[in-house]
């Protein structure tokens, strides 16, 4: 399946302007893609940079590759997930990052491959695995985790008020046999959720949050985002900068505190005080981005 022009980089302009307002020369994308970041913090740099840039997904890093072929070797691509980034930085043998990205969401040409089982929109299997190298897919954990447990994932990670409801419909129907299938499942949700529920929802599937819980679970995307965030002060070289783009308020959260209370202790200055956001512009031309917030910060001493 030919995924490579169905992906487009959020908030790319904002993303260069703030992170390469000089001329930084070791570029850092933790979450590659297929090189739309990459590109735009090139092009920002100059002809001096190079980039790192890392990616979970083998063809994300093969469509990365043929995109960028144009710098040449100032890029080397790694297979690895941004909390290895410390073990990447090793092995490319690079002291520290001048500029360091990582885009949280999920690639569009990721949400349009049923195989991945990350949408609901198509029936695929319920994997939800941007790592296909993991072992527990969506479908262990609807299959296994007891009523309470999923009750209370679902609650935490979706942020779904009727979550007990979505819970205990799902134990009801695995009962008639596994649930295997993304298409499967949504279904069970919405019709778990009230009447009232839905209609207030105004468009947006009653699905989404337990989707986006079950994949922050099977991907262990906070833990791994807490990783990095804990190792951005050792990472990044002096007057370094270092932007996040979340698309949720879990994610949106862990990364506000890290940085204030980095900023607070006089070593590293926040670029903006509130997160950066797209356009309506943007917006309108790819909807997926309106949830994005982009939060920045410099290092100004060890």
């Amino acid at each position: 399946m030919d995924r490579s022009d169905v992906h487009t980089a959020v908030l790319r302009d904002e993303v260069a302007e703030l992170l390469c307002p000089a001329h930084p020369k070791v570029l850092v994308d933790c979450t590659v893609g297929i090189g739309g970041h990459g590109r735009a913090l090139l092009e920002a740099a100059g002809p001096d940079s190079q980039l790192i840039g890392m990616d979970v997904d083998e063809d994300n890093l093969r469509l990365a590759k043929e995109h960028l072929k144009d710098f040449g070797d100032r890029v080397r691509l790694f297979r690895a997930n941004f909390s290895e980034t410390a073990v990447v930085l090793a092995e490319a043998n690079v002291a520290s990052a001048d500029v360091l990205l990582a885009d949280l969401g999920v690639s569009s040409n990721q949400l349009a491959d049923p195989e991945r089982g990350l949408s609901f929109s198509t029936d695929g299997p319920l994997d939800m695995r941007l790592d296909d190298r993991l072992t527990t897919t969506a479908a262990d954990l609807v299959n296994r985790t007891n009523e309470k447990d999923l009750a209370d994932m679902i609650y935490k990670y979706g942020e779904e008020r009727y979550s007990r409801r979505i819970a205990r419909a799902i134990a009801a129907a695995r009962k008639m046999g596994p649930l295997e299938r993304t298409g499967q499942l949504a279904e069970i949700v919405r019709r778990a959720y009230p009447a009232p529920a839905r209609h207030r929802r105004r468009g947006v599937d009653p699905a989404t949050r337990t989707f986006q819980a079950l994949r922050i679970v099977v991907n262990s995307e906070l833990e791994k985002l807490a990783r990095l965030l804990e190792l951005l002060p050792e990472i990044l070289s002096i007057h370094g900068r270092a932007g996040i783009i979340s698309f949720h308020s879990l994610e949106d959260r862990l990364v506000k505190q890290a940085f204030v209370s980095w900023s607070a202790t006089g070593r590293a200055v926040l670029v903006e005080k509130k997160p950066v956001v797209p356009t309506e512009q943007e917006v309108r031309g790819n909807p997926r981005s309106r949830s994005a917030k982009l939060r920045a910060i410099i290092k100004i001493a060890a």
